[in-house]
């Protein structure tokens, strides 16, 4: 298949977690240039209520999304039941849009934020990241009819992407002479490009790379773009305690072998055998190489 090979490197270098890079980077606690409307709550406080409140997306397949029966399901959903049974609390999900995963936080409607979010300098004055637990970059899937491969073919185009992403603020930044069509849902997104109303759209290349092998007739002619980000949990600035809770959470889990069999459960099968051969801490030249 086209598109095994690149979704085989770009899914080992996303799920390959630099351990030494992220226990240096990890924590970003500090003052916050906004201003918190409602005090994050405590662990202690999480424990007495029973319930870890989780910020996800509700339809970015396969990381955050609700299936057919009304559950949520995805790599992130993993991830935040694993941090609640380690708290000894059930977990509450609430959906989230790109733009509102801050205001979540910063609101105390949350206690953390799983929603695929990037790490930038500008989001670290809003909320305070945990260590990395993925690794991406920019992609961008067309039709094959119009496939692009070169950000130049984009130039008098319309090219989709989702409002309060990476995506948004790299092409409005880097590149103010392609058009953009914003959405507030990622499901609104795919579906535009679905209904031909642009002729791109990007976001994380694993993302795209996933959706392009479940649906016939497109491809990500661009696999990588920009500068590669990380992806982390987030809590409201100042919530050390549960940052440091969650930090250590993630060490546990990163020397657990078996902490990848959630991979397997939400992507689509051409990554089966790329899957079975990943753990947190191999290294990304190990993973490629195999």
């Amino acid at each position: 298949m086209k598109l095994f090979k690149p979704l085989l490197t770009v899914l080992a270098l996303a799920f390959a977690l630099i351990f030494i890079t992220a226990c240096s980077s990890g924590g970003n606690a500090g003052s916050s240039s906004g201003k918190t409307t409602a005090k994050a709550r405590t662990i202690d406080e999480i424990k007495k209520s029973g319930e870890l409140r989780i910020a996800v997306f509700g339809d970015k397949k396969p990381f955050g999304y609700v299936d057919n029966d009304g559950s949520y399901q995805g790599y992130d959903i993993e991830l935040g039941n694993q941090l609640a049974q380690d708290l000894g609390v059930k977990v509450k999900y609430i959906s989230v849009d790109a733009a509102n995963r801050a205001e979540y936080l910063i609101s105390n409607k949350v206690d953390i934020t799983l929603a695929n979010f990037t790490v930038t300098d500008e989001r670290k004055k809003q909320v305070d990241f945990a260590l990395p637990y993925m690794k991406v970059s920019l992609g961008v899937v067309s039709p094959k009819t119009g496939l692009i491969t070169d950000v130049k073919q984009l130039e008098g185009k319309t090219l989709i992407v989702t409002k309060g992403t990476t995506a948004e603020t790299y092409f409005e930044k880097n590149h103010p002479e392609i058009k953009l069509q914003k959405y507030d849902q990622y499901s609104d997104s795919y579906q535009a490009l679905l209904d031909g109303r642009g002729d791109a759209f990007s976001t994380d290349n694993t993302e795209v790379l996933a959706w392009a092998l479940e649906n016939k007739g497109f491809e990500v002619g661009i696999t990588s773009l920009g500068d590669p980000d990380t992806i982390a949990a987030a809590v409201q600035k100042g919530n050390q305690e549960l940052l440091d809770f969650i930090n250590k959470d993630i060490e546990k889990l990163a020397r657990k072998t078996s902490s990848t069999r959630p991979m397997k459960k939400h992507f689509t099968q051409p990554t089966v055998t790329l899957l079975k051969q990943m753990t947190w801490l191999l290294k990304v030249e190990k993973l490629i190489s195999h």
